[in-house]
């Protein structure tokens, strides 16, 4: 059934989705029309909320361009190329492919979720290479869902790391929410792990028949020649392959490092992994010129990312500018009671998602929100961070605004993952509806 399912998402897909770029723009133009018709802002008003959030994304964009290709070039080291490799050479059938696949992501996306997005697509490749009767496509998609399934427990969730954060912005309102009734509670861990037993047993379902398999496809993924050894003679060669150099600047990032984390313990926000990945990157490399080389290698998959997040930001600025955002939240809000306000609460997040793809920027707005609803309710605050974020998490399977990586480092469409990424969402919506729904009651 879910395979049947699946090619009738594909088939409808292929004959009218469009690509990302496409589906960000007829995006701003539905919000443009809601927000005139819903809000009763005009046309100049939202075109000028438009512009004005247009670049606010910029210090986002380069973050996650930074990780793509920082992840790329860590991940093509020559030691993290052999584990892979040699982890990639286990599955033999489309079946261990699939969970294996699934599980890395997941775990790798437990830990950040960027490295998840990174890791588990190129994992995703290796494995397609090694095991031909596997889908590819299919990979591609179980690598993003994986990491997406997990996220409701990973350590680097945007909205509990924020409520947790000293001085953060509804900390007169809420004060600090610990990681035992968010992260670690077991709302979020059960969604977490039920969630991702549903999906695998999903993507079992749903792999295509052996003589409808696509397999991986070297001729349109061939790899960059491997930099030869040289000698260096000049001044500047011998620079450029300076493994002391490269090693000093090495030590001096891991200094850092260990300053950041004894202040601050494992928090590891976007600037910090960041930074991370280019040092862990410089050591496994060796030399600069080798890390740089492979960092130019992975820039072709960035593209994406730079082009459409500004649109995205710009659908924010509308969203935020005409109230729009604010008349979802309170709709949704005003119709729950005490048993389905986490329902509530996690359906409008994930509406909102679709429009607000930043689950920082989304917590900022919605959250004062819907702190505000549950006032009127005997419920823990807690409810309301774990249920935004676990309706913000659901519609990323909708939403292509964090699979452009994903599609960058696999040189694929949206349209090539975008059926099974639905069929993704519909098995997690349910689960996540129960879950957060059941377990405040007990």
């Amino acid at each position: 059934m879910l395979r049947h399912a699946a090619q009738r998402f594909k088939v409808g897909i292929e004959n009218y989705l469009p690509n990302a770029f496409i589906f960000a723009i007829l995006l701003t133009f539905l919000t443009l029309v809601m927000g005139m018709t819903i809000t009763g802002e005009g046309l100049m008003p939202m075109t000028s909320h438009w512009y004005s959030g247009f670049w606010d994304f910029l210090a986002f964009t380069t973050q996650m361009i930074l990780i793509l290709i920082t992840g790329y070039a860590l991940v093509k080291s020559p030691p993290l190329q052999k584990l892979m490799k040699k982890m990639a050479s286990k599955p033999k059938n489309q079946k261990s492919a699939i969970i294996t696949t699934i599980l890395v992501a997941a775990i790798t996306g437990y830990l950040s979720w960027g490295l998840g997005f990174v890791f588990g697509t190129l994992f995703a490749i290796e494995v397609a290479k090694r095991v031909q009767v596997a889908d590819f496509r299919l990979l591609i998609a179980a690598a993003y869902t994986g990491t997406i399934a997990i996220l409701p427990a990973s350590i680097t969730l945007t909205a509990p790391l924020l409520v947790n954060t000293p001085d953060h912005s509804l900390q007169e309102e809420i004060g600090l929410i610990p990681l035992t009734q968010t992260t670690f509670s077991p709302t979020m861990l059960i969604t977490a792990l039920l969630g991702l037993v549903v999906i695998i047993f999903a993507y079992i379902k749903m792999a295509p028949k052996q003589e409808d398999v696509i397999p991986f496809d070297n001729t349109s993924h061939s790899e960059p020649e491997l930099e030869q050894k040289i000698i260096p003679k000049t001044i500047a060669e011998r620079l450029d392959h300076s493994r002391i150099i490269n090693y000093a600047m090495v030590a001096l990032g891991v200094l850092w490092l260990f300053m950041y984390v004894g202040e601050n313990g494992f928090n590891l926000e976007l600037n910090i992994m960041n930074f991370a990945f280019i040092i862990l990157g410089l050591a496994l490399h060796g030399t600069p010129v080798s890390y740089l080389n492979a960092v130019s290698n992975g820039m072709s998959a960035a593209a994406g990312i730079l082009v459409q997040f500004p649109f995205y930001a710009g659908i924010m600025g509308m969203m935020i500018g005409s109230g729009l955002i604010v008349v979802i939240a309170e709709s949704f809000a005003s119709m729950a009671n005490e048993v389905t306000f986490p329902f509530f609460s996690f359906l409008s997040a994930a509406i909102v998602n679709i429009f607000v793809p930043s689950a920082g920027g989304q917590w900022q707005i919605q959250g004062p929100i819907m702190v505000q609803a549950l006032e009127t309710f005997n419920l823990p605050i807690s409810v309301v961070v774990n249920s935004v974020s676990i309706g913000d998490v659901t519609t990323n399977l909708l939403q292509p605004f964090f699979v452009l990586p994903a599609l960058g480092l696999a040189k694929l469409g949206l349209k090539d993952i975008w059926g099974y990424c639905l069929v993704s969402m519909i098995l997690l919506f349910i689960v996540s509806s129960l879950t957060i729904t059941i377990i405040p009651l007990l």
